[in-house]
């Protein structure tokens, strides 16, 4: 790729992240010869959400052969699922190994974003003052990086300890605490029984029950890494399998939810297997269609509900006050810390950012509608912004990583129309972006997310997915990684 000339007012490009999406797009754009680029990362060290998140058993839920990059295939994991640390480390390694960590700039949150319509830049002003002035702008922070709060009357009346699973506090001792827990998503059916074996109480606030399968994850032994290292091709082989594995999943996803059947079958198996107590499991027993949130994977959640000094409560919180957390039947649970697992705000936090594209026009003017981007990457109104892992690019049954380097060679293809044409900016035609996303909400008003009987936060507050791409993850690879010209607006 030929470099774009500054003109002095480097850089040429601002990548915002550097968890996957960020160092991918620098790893590309180093590749295609390209070297007037920043990457501006808030916290003080790289990784993004693998940085950010700490909790006790923190882990991927996708197996971690997948979980990388496709250019960057990682033989030694030593389990199937990876703990944070290692995939913090496997960032780190390939930052290192690409060259990309020069340009990372800690410490710097973006504050705003401003499109100069006569300079034909971008006006990027960060928390400390500094305006940068680039051409172009890659946003990778993607949607789980702003914790979300339950809103509940009184909470912050409360006078122990309360943390968000994000923001874990290492410095408090849970050893004999009496700890509650809201929220029974991800993060937490990962960290509950951790915590478990410390405390002297643990209350557990479910508000809807997942439906939870059997984790396959298992050590890999010594002999069989050094097998997919030694081996040609053993690797990516490996690789392909884990990919149409869990691409078969999404027939009943988006297709037709009684292909789900066997997936609901074993999720049932499980849950009988490991909780005997019939009261128990009916608490936990969800009552709608697998899939419709998102499918979790453990072998000891189940367990650690079953101890005597971990108790389910399905009954609304009314209110939080000092010391305890009230339910709407009037019982009051006495805790000396407070967890939230709720998880992120994930259809606001695009919308939250402040981006003021061509004309002054606000981003949360354009998407007064609902978030939506064309093919989930650029907005019309915005000219050279790019999302990744914008507005439905997010999976329930594969790896957003597949999703991320497909984005990231859409990105590159728009940056080429640019070089080819001699143009100074590209952005999609809004007749473009509006058949592309009515074809996709089309797809998603029959999926399982929607018609499945549950609220996720798939959905936004009307109730429409902004969240998931409707289909196969090839579909996307094939409609989505070149960008087409008829598609966009170059202006010269």
């Amino acid at each position: 790729m030929v470099e774009w000339d500054s003109s002095g007012r480097a850089p040429a490009i601002v990548i915002i992240g550097s968890g996957f999406a960020g160092l991918g797009m620098a790893i590309r754009l180093r590749r295609s010869g390209f070297r007037d680029f920043v990457i501006l990362e808030k916290s003080r060290a790289l990784g993004g959400t693998w940085h950010d998140n700490t909790y006790p058993g923190c882990a991927c839920d996708v197996p971690s052969h997948m979980y990388s990059f496709s250019f960057e295939l990682n033989t030694g994991w030593t389990r199937m699922f990876a703990p944070q640390p290692e995939i913090r480390s496997y960032l780190e390694r390939t930052a290192d190994k690409y060259g990309v960590r020069d340009h990372i700039r800690f410490g710097c949150a973006v504050d705003a974003m401003e499109y100069d319509d006569d300079a034909r830049r971008w006006n990027v002003t960060l928390a400390d003052g500094t305006v940068l002035t680039p051409k172009a702008i890659v946003s990778g922070v993607g949607a789980l990086h702003v914790p979300a709060y339950p809103d509940l009357p009184g909470i912050e009346r409360f006078r122990g300890t309360a943390f968000h699973s994000a923001e874990w506090d290492h410095s408090y001792d849970l050893a004999g605490k009496r700890v509650a827990v809201i929220g029974t998503g991800a993060s937490a059916i990962q960290f509950v029984p951790q915590i478990a074996e410390r405390t002297a109480d643990l209350v557990l606030f479910q508000r809807t029950p997942p439906w939870i399968q059997p984790k396959p994850d298992r050590p890999i032994p010594a002999p069989v890494r050094a097998a997919l290292g030694r081996v040609p091709g053993a690797a990516r082989a490996f690789r392909h399998g884990i990919y149409w594995t869990l691409e078969a999943r999404a027939v009943g996803f988006t297709i037709d939810p009684r292909l789900s059947g066997p997936m609901e079958r074993l999720a049932r198996w499980h849950l009988q297997r490991q909780i005997p107590d019939p009261g128990l499991r009916a608490k936990v027993t969800p009552d709608y269609t697998i899939g419709c949130k998102r499918v979790l994977l453990s072998n000891d959640y189940y367990p650690a509900l079953t101890r005597p000094d971990v108790h389910v409560e399905t009954a609304a919180i009314a209110e939080v006050r000092e010391h305890s957390v009230v339910t709407a039947d009037g019982r009051e649970h006495e805790v000396d810390c407070i967890i939230y697992g709720t998880g992120f705000k994930v259809t606001d936090a695009l919308a939250e950012m402040r981006v003021v594209g061509r004309g002054g026009v606000k981003i949360q003017d354009a998407w007064a509608d609902g978030i939506e981007a064309h093919r989930g990457t650029t907005v019309p109104g915005f000219p050279n912004l790019f999302f990744l892992l914008g507005p439905n690019t997010g999976l329930g049954h594969n790896s957003v990583v597949f999703m991320v380097e497909v984005q990231i060679q859409h990105v590159l293809s728009c940056l080429r129309l640019l070089q080819e044409r001699g143009a100074d900016a590209i952005e999609p035609r809004p007749e473009a972006s509006r058949r592309f996303n009515d074809r996709l909400q089309r797809r998603l008003r029959r999926a399982v997310w929607n018609e499945g009987g549950c609220q996720s936060w798939y959905l936004d507050a009307g109730g429409v997915n902004r969240t998931l791409w409707p289909g196969h993850t090839f579909e996307f690879w094939a409609g989505s990684r070149k960008a087409r010209e008829e598609e966009f607006i170059l202006t010269p």
